[in-house]
């Protein structure tokens, strides 16, 4: 057993940690051994335990969860990315979020995870023309997680979203590598235009509790927007922007703000 682990952790090293940890969690709680089993243990790969715990989420009597599973299953055979994409957002939540000490936590709890997760199957689905399929999981992926991001987005990876109750994603949207935000963070357009309409985040940016960046605007790479600001204008890159609407406050205070998490302004 020992040497499988140790061979799993080489091949795999954020599967084979997980793994690890599920074994341990088990002998720390055997009333979660059903449920650690059947979502981690009883699979040989970290796809096909997305595939499952997404599925058995969204499931419902509209769709069950065999059918979701095959979809699922699909779209991480199809494009491997996905699973690489996973990985990196595991180890961005286990890294950034001080409530989260072991890379079972997001796969198992965390619905911000889960819900990125979802989001990338159905982004799978819009792009292989499959765009009702698609949206229904995105309407799902609302109703469970309180997480709705159209399927037409483009994010990156190691994807942060930390609590993620109301957070909305439009379609023309597209997010960079290495982004954090928190909870009801709006990526939005401003009006009623068909066109390229949502914004586009940089990458290494952290988003702040009840943020909105609205149109089609650019934040740069590295930058902070705080809490509860409204973003109307472009913000330049390794800057922070506060206020309603926002307006630059100063320097984003660090080389990557979404790692940091650094959230307060001003000196302390």
């Amino acid at each position: 057993m020992a040497e499988t682990r140790k061979k799993l952790a080489e091949l795999d090293p954020v599967w084979g940690r997980i793994r690890a940890e599920a074994e341990d969690a088990i002998a720390h709680e055997p009333l979660l051994g059903g449920v650690i089993h059947s979502s981690i243990l009883h699979h040989r790969s970290i796809e096909t335990a997305l595939a499952y715990r997404i599925s058995l989420k969204l499931a419902s009597s509209e769709m069950p969860e065999q059918i979701l599973r095959e979809i699922c299953d699909e779209a991480f055979n199809a494009s491997p990315d996905i699973a690489m994409s996973a990985r990196a957002d595991i180890v961005a939540v286990n890294d950034r979020d001080p409530a989260c000490d072991r890379f079972i936590q997001p796969l198992l709890f965390f619905k911000g995870f889960q819900a990125i997760q979802a989001y990338r199957v159905s982004h799978w689905l819009w792009t292989e023309g499959r765009r009702d399929m698609a949206r229904f999981v995105q309407m799902r992926c609302s109703e469970v997680f309180g997480v709705d991001i159209h399927p037409g987005a483009v994010i990156g990876k190691g994807i942060m979203i930390d609590h993620a109750h109301s957070i909305v994603i439009g379609e023309t949207a597209v997010v960079g590598d290495n982004v954090s935000m928190l909870h009801s963070v709006t990526l939005g357009g401003t009006g009623k235009e068909e066109e390229d309409r949502h914004p586009k985040i940089g990458s290494g940016v952290l988003i702040g509790a009840g943020a909105k960046v609205l149109g089609n605007i650019k934040v740069g790479n590295c930058s902070r927007v705080a809490a509860g600001s409204v973003v109307l204008e472009e913000v330049p890159p390794c800057k922070t922007v506060a206020g309603v609407p926002a307006r630059i406050v100063g320097e984003a205070g660090c080389d990557q703000p979404s790692v940091a998490m650094d959230q307060l302004l001003g000196v302390r």
